[in-house]
């Protein structure tokens, strides 16, 4: 076997592949030969039908089969031969192939970058120093009062955090439009579910009011037809509720989040404390490996394989979709999912991402880090312990190797991260627990 490696350029490889006339010979010999033993050809007892004839009828086929079976034979000696990594599955482009002459053929694929880090002594972290106060505890627990609120008809006119009841119609230049009318539609009032324009027209008027609302639509608005149009929307008011929160010393409502009566009040603010600092530890860990990995891809741009982005791309949009609430994604074919998350939204994003993980991988590797695994059983622990049957959970995991194995490649990275900041020059900046997690939305719950 010759083998002739080409870089036409980056990260690009060609394999050429020279395999001698007699090889194909064989190949073709035994895939022939098997093809006698079960062909049906009329006229002849299985197995026992011509050379000449078998080659008429299935020559093409077995010449088929046995330049797979000598390509995928091969191909893994030939990547060895010749010293590469490939990443991701060839390209393979048949060159020559007539009888009696060799099988030539080119394997097309990319290598991964030569990475060589740089930059991770001149890291700099600022990380947040948050304490939880009574203040963000009363925050919380007026977070879960509002959850358990109820409504009720109300005789004034409507507020923000009112439910209404409305019918309207819209209209732009006197011409109701598609999608711009509806009957007995609810809306609270300062939850941003509706038009703003429309919530705020609202407020100030009492039930059995009709009355007219302009409405401005912005011009990145979803429907096209109406962006940065004006429309007036005729509406009326049918009724109004308001809402009702319960005590934060009900018994009821102290049960709904586990918490003894007997315990009161200061047992919620305990519970809630607790929940808060696991919340906010959590989010200063994330805070501190974002700013690591920025500083990361910052110092070391590198090019990164088509092949790695075009897999990442799949799971991006299976992500987006999962986190959009669609429903039933294991029917949505791939085609369908590209057509509603294209997967050219994702591509800078998948680029970045594996960017980062072939470089946490060579930081791993240069810094020889490796997995600890009581961490890992550490991490089931955690998960399981939000659950009603711990034990359940942690036998569930255990039992499945893709779990496993994504959690051991979530502690390995988070030990590199680690293992980055040591290194890194880490300045203590305090922060309000509400800006720590402004780029989030605070949990409205507390674990069971």
């Amino acid at each position: 076997m010759e083998v002739t490696l080409q870089t036409p350029g980056g990260l690009r490889r060609e394999l050429h592949v020279r395999l001698p006339a007699e090889r194909l010979n064989d190949a073709f010999n035994a895939r022939l030969k098997r093809m006698a033993a079960r062909a049906k050809v009329p006229g002849f007892r299985p197995g026992k039908a011509p050379r000449k004839v078998l080659e008429q009828q299935y020559g093409d086929a077995a010449r088929f089969d046995a330049i797979n079976d000598l390509v995928n034979e091969t191909y893994p000696a030939a990547v060895q031969q010749s010293g590469v990594t490939p990443a991701g599955q060839p390209q393979i482009d048949i060159t020559t192939e007539k009888a009696g002459e060799p099988l030539e053929y080119v394997a097309k694929f990319e290598v991964y970058p030569e990475i060589t880090l740089s930059g991770l002594e001149g890291i700099v972290i600022e990380k947040p120093d948050v304490a939880v106060s009574d203040a963000d505890v009363d925050r919380l627990i007026d977070n879960l009062r509002r959850a358990k609120r109820s409504f009720s008809p109300v005789q004034r006119a409507a507020e923000k955090g009112d439910n209404v009841t409305i019918d309207f119609v819209g209209k732009i230049d006197g011409e109701a439009f598609d999608g711009g009318s509806g009957s007995d539609v609810k809306v609270e009032l300062g939850e941003g579910r509706f038009l703003p324009d429309l919530e705020k027209g609202i407020e100030g008027h009492a039930a059995g009011d009709n009355f007219t609302v302009n409405v401005d639509f912005p011009d990145d608005y979803g429907a096209e037809q109406l962006r940065g149009k004006q429309a007036q929307f005729d509406v009326n008011l049918k009724q109004v509720e308001g809402a009702e929160m319960p005590d934060v010393a009900d018994p009821e409502f102290l049960s709904s989040h586990q918490i003894d009566p007997e315990g009161g009040v200061a047992s919620l603010r305990e519970k809630c404390h607790a929940a808060l600092v696991k919340q906010r530890d959590k989010a200063i860990r994330n805070n501190v490996k974002q700013q690591v990995m920025e500083a990361l891809l910052k110092a070391n741009e590198i090019e990164v394989p088509d092949a790695l982005v075009s897999d990442e791309l799949p799971r991006m949009q299976q992500e987006a979709a999962q986190r959009m609430g669609l429903q039933n994604l294991e029917k949505i074919s791939p085609e369908q999912l590209d057509q509603m998350l294209p997967a050219s939204l994702f591509e800078p994003q998948a680029k970045r991402r594996v960017a980062l993980g072939l470089l946490v991988g060579e930081v791993i590797k240069t810094r020889e880090i490796k997995l600890d695994a009581e961490r890992v059983n550490t991490e089931i622990d955690q998960i399981a312990a939000d659950y009603d049957t711990p034990e359940q959970v942690k036998q569930f995991y255990r039992a499945r190797p893709d779990l496993l194995q994504g959690l051991r490649a979530m502690v390995l990275e988070e030990q590199a991260v680690e293992s980055l900041v040591a290194s890194a020059t880490v300045n203590s900046v305090t922060r309000s627990l509400d800006e720590l997690l402004r780029p989030q939305q605070q949990q409205q719950g507390l674990p069971g």
